[in-house]
């Protein structure tokens, strides 16, 4: 049976033969398109940020605040070193 409608294809026009062969792969994409984005919707419906987080292996935010050294500023003691300044051009 099918090697008759190969035979009658292939009797045809290479014009035709060519619609036919590019149908056939419109076709059997759009069906593989369609079976895609119902798979990227499952996966994002069941998406979880929180086991997203602990896969990946990152630090929660708190904790990794809490882990960092406090900046430390140093002490400009801008006055008593303007008072020197002063003293050293006055002599």
């Amino acid at each position: 049976m099918l090697t008759r409608y190969l035979k009658r294809i292939q009797g045809l026009p290479l014009v035709k033969r060519k619609i036919i062969l590019w149908v056939i792969i419109i076709i059997l994409g759009l069906i593989l398109c369609f079976f895609w984005i119902r798979n990227i919707q499952y996966k994002i419906r069941s998406f979880s940020k929180e086991k997203f987080f602990e896969k990946i292996g990152l630090p929660k935010l708190k904790e990794g605040w809490e882990n960092l050294p406090k900046p430390e500023m140093p002490k400009l003691e801008i006055e008593e070193n303007l008072r020197k300044l002063e003293e050293t051009q006055k002599k």
